[in-house]
């Protein structure tokens, strides 16, 4: 007989190999077609809720990694929730207005935004980000995305808009709302007002120049003739503009006689700008203080107007020369300066970054083109102390990248100090994770000015105001506002451009102002931000399956200035609380080499090309691995990794499906206290596993589930207890006590981790679940409750003893393998050892257990142990544990079919074998045959 056809092979259907590419959308398929997600939902709907509510993705084109870690991270948390039994539904959503689709559509489509009806560009807007929804929906759905994906919530329908208008109505009845004329960032491109988290800083080069200003009225301050004031700037553009000079109050100011002439500047930066300029100093003429020379005129070099010398506390010492050009209607910092002095703001720049007919030579210019003739004007006129080429962080418009300028116009504004105080305080009430995220929006908010919330675009909902075309008063009120509602309820806010006023007012309206009946309409759009911004309200607020305030929002680091930002502002100023009671933020992906994607730089990896490579469950994994609260590198190397530690796992639970197969669990489980000491000791180690884990998931520290799950696969079950129990499982009886406790608790583990990974590798876990045995709660592991683990399984004094008798095994397995590679045995079957305690304590652990035991522990034929006290031989190693190991060739032959050697061999029924390998092949073989 060939002894070895009578071991015990373990048999499974379960795949060796993962094939998660075909594999996972057949999986999905299979969940979409049984509405797996749909009864989920309803199992659950009884139960305490938790409502993540879905930041929404902008849809105008396919997802990339960053949108992809986005909603795998929000998918953990989901089905996390769910998994520990509460009622957690998903609604996806999509940011489908604004400037990104607008500026997308008229581009792919090379359309004249000016010369289509706002009907036919919105019309064509609605298409495309409809579009784009559906891709990006399948594209989700192949992450193995979980969601409410046929009812999910877009900004552009009509129950969204209404919401929206009401919102903005509740702010400006509460006077939040103002229109204003006041600088603004401007994309002369797109033509339309900014928010300031429209806006990217990226390397600019601009001409920067220093400009003398001739003094013409002293106030009796000033005693020298012909003397001048020198200021800075970056933009010469703006020195048409120019209306002030702006000195810090407090800085000490010189007069200089220079070979340049008489010149004024702050004392502290005169060395910094001879060497920058090679301006000769001679001598000190003139001392004082900023708030001295107060109103000041100069001329202007090129107008001939004034410019006044006004004081501000925002003149900093780190560039120019303490005498800041101040042009109110092309700063804010210079509008708020102006304001205080009475200074008109006065921006002779047209939207289409051209200069107006107010800047009279220069009219009809673009602005680029303008700076180098600005620049030649003032060296002819003589005014031109320095140019230069500098290179600086400029800002640029996020959607077409080109430079913005600042431009005075009249637009709307969420007045912000008006509940900045509210704002502060509701932050404090908000779990911010990482924890350092409280601090960022905090500053953000308390430094931010007034909310630019018009823009100057088509697609997107309208500003709800009139104006009364008698009075020019402008009106929004309950009146109006409740009219508004039922139309765009009906035909959403394309009825804003399709009707005149007077129809969308209610019958017989007359201004409240001068009790005319004739209006018109705002021509603004609102700010996207405010869209997506006023989600809270028309999501949580509307879906009945929802609750409001949110229980987490989960975004990138970036929207603590944007969505996380606009819908703090819309929640407290409407309803007075935050939208969100938690707020998760991570990190950007990076490549291997640490460079941001991007592509310009050709290493932007698109998600379904690494589904298609790697499968959906590897990149889940990627991301559960990566510490998201920085920035996460991503890379084919980094990859194959997460690969090869998939792999760990799935063969792991591929063994411990594989010794399942003749194990019914209703019939042959062992119950806890028949367990022998080594299985009770696992039981409470993959208890200790799940509590870890669960608490990961809890805290959403998702790279600690990672690591402690791979590493109780491949250290603590690959390295140690499968490895121990092959000899059991293949050799001994088959339904004998150890091999049934053994199968009992490779049952337990394979649920367990089925369960707990089934958030991460989502795919994985469900197929595991079909293969498990026996009667499930559940046809589908993501309908299950996790493990309820029975407190017996915790045992403190169990763990204690088995981490010292662990110490010991590796001690052992080090003396093995140093006999190994002496080649004094082959395999650790060959071997007998024979320890020698250090002391009397670790005498008595070695003493708990038979040596039938430690040599099944440590994978040897036999072990002897000897008193703690006995002289040791000179072939005795020791180490950490101060354990000495002898490590000899084990006496008596080897068995032919579990391959331990026995003195027993050669002396039963059936030649070649040991005891316990006779019994088992004469009962369960020869008897057979």
């Amino acid at each position: 007989m060939d002894y070895r056809k009578t071991v015990i092979l373990p048999k499974t259907e379960f795949p060796m190999r993962g094939n998660l590419a075909k594999r996972e959308p057949q999986m999905q398929a299979d969940w979409e077609q049984r509405g797996a997600y749909q009864q989920l939902i309803e199992s659950r709907k009884d139960r305490e809720s938790f409502i993540l509510h879905d930041g929404p993705p902008y849809a105008n084109g396919h997802i990339h990694l960053g949108t992809a870690l986005n909603k795998i991270l929000k998918d953990f948390v989901v089905r996390s929730k769910s998994m520990q039994g509460y009622y957690s539904p998903y609604v996806p959503g999509w940011d489908t207005h604004g400037l990104p689709v607008e500026h997308a559509v008229v581009k792919s489509l090379g359309l004249d935004r000016h010369s289509i009806s706002a009907l036919e560009l919105r019309k064509k807007c609605r298409e495309f980000a409809l579009k784009w929804v559906a891709v990006q929906r399948e594209e989700f759905k192949r992450l193995g995305i979980w969601g409410d994906w046929d009812n999910p919530y877009l900004t552009l329908t009509p129950e969204y808009e209404v919401k929206q208008i009401q919102i903005f109505g509740e702010m400006a009845k509460k006077g939040y709302i103002y229109k204003g004329l006041k600088p603004v960032y401007w994309c002369a491109q797109c033509e339309t007002a900014l928010a300031e988290a429209e806006i990217e800083y990226h390397d600019h080069t601009s001409p920067a120049i220093y400009v003398k200003f001739a003094v013409k009225e002293t106030q009796g301050v000033i005693t020298e003739d012909g003397v001048y004031f020198v200021i800075w700037t970056t933009t010469p553009w703006t020195i048409p503009a120019n209306l002030a000079i702006t000195l810090h109050p407090d800085f000490e100011y010189h007069l200089l006689d220079t070979d340049q002439g008489k010149l004024i500047m702050a004392a502290d930066l005169v060395a910094q700008v001879c060497e920058e300029t090679g301006l000769k100093v001679k001598g000190v003429l003139a001392r004082w203080s900023g708030s001295e020379l107060e109103r000041v005129v100069c001329e202007h070099p090129l107008t001939g107007g004034d410019s006044l010398v006004i004081l501000g506390e925002h003149v900093t010492l780190e560039q120019g020369t303490g005498c800041v050009h101040t042009a109110p209607g092309h700063g804010l910092e210079d509008y708020e300066v102006g304001l205080r002095y009475g200074l008109p703001v006065y921006a002779p720049v047209d939207e289409q970054g051209r200069f107006t007919q107010e800047a009279g030579k220069y009219a009809g210019m673009e602005l680029d083109a303008a700076n180098p003739v600005i620049v030649q004007d003032l060296r002819e006129v003589g005014a031109l102390l320095h140019s230069q080429e500098v290179e600086h962080q400029y800002p640029h418009c996020w959607r077409c990248k080109h430079p913005v300028v600042f431009r005075a116009t009249s637009q709307w504004f969420a007045s912000v100090e008006g509940f900045r105080k509210e704002a502060l305080a509701a932050i404090q009430d908000v779990k911010w994770i990482p924890a350092w995220g409280i601090d960022r929006i905090s500053n953000m908010v308390a430094e931010r000015n007034d909310w630019c919330v018009s823009r100057q675009r088509v697609w997107g909902v309208p500003i709800p105001i009139f104006y009364c075309d008698s009075c020019g008063e402008f009106i929004i009120n309950d009146d109006t506002l409740e009219s508004l509602c039922q139309i765009f309820a009906e035909e959403g806010s394309d009825a804003w451009f399709a009707r005149e006023a007077e129809e969308l007012l209610p019958e017989g309206y007359t201004c409240p102002h001068c009790g005319h009946d004739k209006f018109r309409k705002e021509t603004d759009i609102m700010d996207v931000w405010f869209d997506s911004g006023t989600s809270h309200g028309g999501v949580l607020q509307q879906r009945p399956e929802l609750t409001w305030p949110a229980d987490l929002y989960l975004e990138g680091s970036d929207q603590h200035r944007g969505w996380f930002q606009s819908s703090l502002l819309t929640s407290v100023a409407a309803y007075g609380q935050a939208p969100y009671k938690a707020v998760l933020t991570h990190g950007f992906i990076l490549d291997g080499e640490g460079f941001k994607m991007s592509k310009s730089l050709g290493n932007v990896i698109a998600p379904m090309d690494v589904c298609n490579k790697w499968g959906a469950d590897i990149l889940r994994l990627w991301a559960a691995s990566s510490d998201y609260r920085g920035d996460i590198r991503f890379s084919d190397e980094i990859m194959n990794q997460r690969a090869d530690a998939y792999r760990r796992i799935r063969n792991t639970m591929r063994f411990l499906l594989s010794n399942l197969n003749d194990f019914d669990p209703a019939s042959d489980a062992v119950p806890y206290d028949n367990l022998p000491e080594l299985e009770r000791f696992m039981l409470n180690r993959v208890s200790r596993l799940q509590d870890r884990v669960l608490t990961a998931y809890n805290e959403c520290e998702f790279h600690i589930i990672y690591h402690s799950v791979h590493h109780f696969c491949s250290v603590e079950l690959g390295g140690f207890y499968l490895d121990v129990l092959k000899d059991t499982l293949y050799c001994d009886e088959p339904d004998g006590l150890d091999r049934r406790a053994a199968q009992t608790v490779m049952y337990h583990l394979v649920r367990i981790l089925a369960k707990l990974l089934g958030p991460i590798i989502p795919h994985t876990a469900d197929e595991v679940w079909q293969f498990i045995p026996g009667e499930k709660e559940a046809d589908c592991v993501h309908l299950a409750l996790v493990e309820e683990i029975p407190e017996e399984w915790r045992d403190d004094q169990l763990e204690e003893v088995w981490t010292q008798l662990l110490a010991v095994r590796s001690d052992v397995s080090k003396a093995l393998e140093e006999s190994r590679a002496n080649k004094e045995i082959g395999s650790s079957n060959d071997a007998q050892v024979v320890l020698y305690p250090s002391s009397q304590g670790q005498e008595a652990l070695l003493q708990k257990f038979s040596n039938e035991e430690l040599a099944r522990l440590f994978i040897v034929s036999s072990v002897d142990i000897r008193s703690s006290g006995e002289e040791l031989p000179e072939q005795a190693r020791r180490y950490e544990g101060d354990l000495a190991v002898v490590v000899e060739r084990a006496p008596g032959e080897k068995c032919q079919r579990c391959w331990k050697y026995t003195p027993e061999v050669g002396h039963q029924e059936m030649e070649g074998l040991c005891h316990r390998c006779n019994d088992v092949v004469t009962t369960y073989f020869v008897d057979q045959e």
